[in-house]
């Protein structure tokens, strides 16, 4: 099986661009699975597309959709619509995973947020795969906590962390960004496996930024180093 979950710290922190830009450099067949996405009208592009706009032909599959950009349970409840289920989630990663090379499947938010009122996460969906997550944090001032309360959260599920990238480093990063490149690591335990350009989600040009903004884990060259060079 070769299915990688991929969470974030929080909303609004790349973890579309990064998925878009692991499928990008994956050499195989590639699908991305959205559980739920919130806050798109029907008919509207949501994240799979974004990803397909970016990473080029994808198999992209989208499970439910819910217009209020709310969290998924409560997005799903207000509408009237039926919540999707991490079992639910879990079967279709298997299903894709039959005849693509990589499956991404792509939370919304954060690891907690509740897909259903049974209180079901992206956590749960990882440990019925026995996948690993990997963790999309911001850049600057107060992500460290954000980044290893994930990190714990998936370590007392006997979930793997497979490791953190930063879905959208600064032009002019300040000093706790270029910190928290030493930091990140630290806190998760888990290694530091990126950095992207908060530029990066532009078409052209897309699989170059990719991978020079992913670690050879993920198909990049990224190393830490080059972002490193500072004096403090």
């Amino acid at each position: 099986m070769s299915v990688l979950v991929v969470t974030g710290t929080g909303t609004e922190v790349g973890k579309t661009v990064v998925t878009a830009a692991i499928a990008a450099l994956e050499p195989g067949r590639v699908a991305v699975l959205k559980p739920a996405q919130t806050g798109v009208a029907e008919g509207e592009p949501g994240d799979v597309a974004e990803v397909e706009r970016l990473a080029g032909p994808i198999t992209a599959v989208e499970l439910a959709r819910y217009p209020e950009p709310l969290a998924p349970a409560t997005a799903a409840r207000r509408s009237g619509l039926p919540p999707v289920r991490p079992a639910e989630v879990a079967a279709a990663a298997l299903e894709l995973d039959r005849d693509h090379d990589l499956v991404l499947v792509e939370g919304a938010g954060g690891l907690l947020v509740h897909y259903d009122d049974a209180g079901g996460t992206l956590a749960d969906v990882a440990a019925l795969l026995s996948a690993p997550v990997l963790v999309v944090a911001h850049a600057g001032l107060g992500t460290l906590n954000a980044a290893a309360l994930t990190a714990e959260a998936l370590r007392s599920r006997g979930v793997e962390c497979a490791g953190v990238v930063v879905g959208s480093w600064p032009d002019e990063p300040d000093l706790a960004s270029r910190c928290n490149l030493v930091d990140l690591p630290a806190v998760t335990g888990a290694p530091l496996l990126g950095a992207l350009p908060e530029a990066a989600a532009d078409p052209e040009g897309f699989r170059a930024r990719a991978r020079a903004g992913l670690a050879p884990e993920l198909g990049g060259t990224f190393t830490p180093s080059g972002l490193l060079a500072w004096d403090g």
